[in-house]
């Protein structure tokens, strides 16, 4: 391969990275969009909100399809290795959590549809709140780590999910207290139980897309990390 073949090789693969990055910008912005919208939904009971956070989904799917497309093309012509092949593999991955955050936006919305409008305590509802705009931070930060390419903020991301896991079982104790008290919450508190559980899961989704950021641009998974860490004080302390 001559030089000027091998600088044109390259030239078009970054192209194709960059239009990749912003395919899963576009996608990770709307499903952000969706999963406050679903909140919204649900705190004002508001049927049509949630009716289009639901159809909404069906884009989303599409824009997963879209990545998966672009970048099985790019491994096809472009042949890449080594950090570019990671790169590329990274962004399947990281489309895939997207999606599945964007599918818990959708449960979320359904649940709305299903309370019919029924009064929910304000206590348990600022829970979800709260949870929500944990989970909604922990996203952002994870596409922001995934744009500038920041192993550091993705690893804290990570470590951040337990906090969301934390709130979710804190809820869990508060809500199932709520409806032996009272057997005409039942229904009401199993709904927002599931939409908490939906949240505590999309805390999962932003910690896979950290890992996948880490592996981009470190190589090796956080666990390996952190072994490689752990020796390297284990040799400086001899």
């Amino acid at each position: 391969m001559s030089l000027v073949t091998a600088e044109h090789t390259v030239k078009a693969f970054d192209l194709d990275l960059q239009g990749l990055m912003r395919m899963v910008a576009e996608m990770g912005g709307l499903v952000e969009r969706q999963l406050a919208e679903a909140f919204d939904a649900l705190s004002k009971r508001d049927r049509e909100r949630g009716k289009r956070v639901v159809s909404t989904d069906a884009t989303i799917d599409s824009q997963q399809r879209d990545i998966e497309r672009r970048a099985i093309e790019t491994i096809a012509t472009r042949q890449p290795v080594a950090v570019d092949l990671r790169a590329v593999v990274g962004v399947l991955r990281i489309a895939t959590d997207i999606e599945r955050i964007g599918d818990l936006a959708k449960n979320i919305a359904k649940r709305v549809l299903d309370l019919d409008g029924a009064l929910m305590p304000r206590r348990s509802l600022l829970g979800v709140g709260h949870m929500t705009m944990i989970a909604l931070g922990q996203f952002r930060d994870v596409l922001d780590s995934y744009a500038e390419r920041d192993s550091s903020k993705a690893f804290r991301v990570w470590r951040r999910d337990k906090e969301l896991d934390s709130i979710y079982a804190s809820l869990f104790r508060e809500l199932i207290g709520h409806m032996m008290e009272d057997p005409g919450s039942i229904a009401y508190g199993l709904h927002l139980l599931f939409c908490a559980k939906n949240l505590e899961q999309v805390g999962d989704h932003a910690a896979n897309i950290a890992e996948t950021v880490h592996y981009i641009v470190e190589g090796r998974t956080f666990t390996e990390a952190a072994v490689a860490r752990e020796t390297f004080i284990a040799a400086a302390a001899v």
